[in-house]
């Protein structure tokens, strides 16, 4: 049995619930109602782990945002999760380029298209959210221009940009994440997509971590994560990025988009190019000079 932890909270308090759940969870999905403005999050865990560790990042996200919002618990069977798992992740088309299947399709694959193939019960990141498909579709027009070399994935999540990067330029990648488990999938899933050689998934603390300064300077980094974070990090995103380099960030609402953007800025990186797609924004930025 799993327990999902659901709750309901305002946009420009998502990113700080989304990762208070995304701390524990296996799993975390949200749903807008338009008609109301409110963001419905709900994350799965295992049966009854990580009780303190939740309510200590909810206590967080409440003490950072004012809000108190209502939790509601219920619990899932595995098998049925797994089910309604792989019943909402169809197939995707993303871009011109990119195929986005679960393990479980085995129909024919659409010609011409990059497959990224990942298992949808680890349910870490695949391509359905907008920023996920958002960088998908940044990445297709970096490569159209440039092939960058040397390609980090801070903050990897399934693996699922890491593999597109890899498949798509031919180079191998260094991908990281906070998390040991999600880690651990981008492993598994770099596996599965016959990347295993060109892909090294580490538990790291983002640019605090010495093997990611050591691999630097990147020519394209990848950091789909939360504005507060990314703000955070724009200084050292900038000073590991190689002249002319691009960095390609997300997991911003479109109203965080400014705020994201003034601290790279300041850092001495410059607006590329932006898509938004929903209440979502995707940031393209690179830094003066040429390779």
């Amino acid at each position: 049995m799993l327990d999902c932890v659901a709750l309901v909270v305002t946009a420009d308090a998502l990113d700080h619930f989304e990762a208070a759940l995304g701390s524990v969870c296996r799993a975390v999905s949200f749903f807008h109602d338009e008609d109301a403005g409110l963001w419905d999050i709900q994350g799965v865990k295992e049966r009854g782990a990580y009780e303190a560790e939740l309510a200590a990042a909810l206590a967080v996200a409440e003490m950072l945002t004012g809000l108190s919002p209502v939790v509601t618990r219920s619990v899932v069977p595995v098998g049925g999760w797994l089910a309604r798992t792989r019943q909402a992740f169809p197939e995707q088309l993303i871009g011109q380029r990119f195929l986005v299947r679960g393990t479980h399709i085995n129909a024919p694959t659409s010609p011409g298209r990059i497959i990224l193939t990942l298992d949808a019960g680890l349910a870490f990141g695949t391509g359905e959210h907008n920023s996920t498909r958002g960088c998908l579709v940044a990445l297709e027009r970096v490569a159209a221009s440039r092939q960058p070399r040397r390609v980090l994935d801070l903050g990897t999540g399934s693996g699922i940009l890491a593999i597109a990067a890899s498949k798509m330029l031919g180079q191998p990648v260094l991908a990281s994440d906070i998390d040991a488990r999600a880690a651990r999938v981008a492993t598994a899933n770099a596996r599965l997509n016959g990347k295993a050689a060109f892909i090294r998934a580490i538990r790291a603390d983002g640019w605090a971590d010495r093997r990611i300064r050591r691999a630097g300077p990147y020519d394209l980094v990848f950091a789909n994560i939360l504005a507060r974070p990314l703000c955070a990090m724009a200084h050292n995103l900038a000073t590991s990025l190689a002249p002319g380099g691009t960095a390609i960030l997300a997991g911003l609402l479109t109203t965080q988009a400014n705020w994201v953007l003034s601290a790279h800025r300041r850092a001495g990186l410059v607006l590329e190019s932006r898509i938004v797609d929903g209440a979502w924004s995707i940031l393209t930025l690179r830094k003066r000079g040429a390779k």
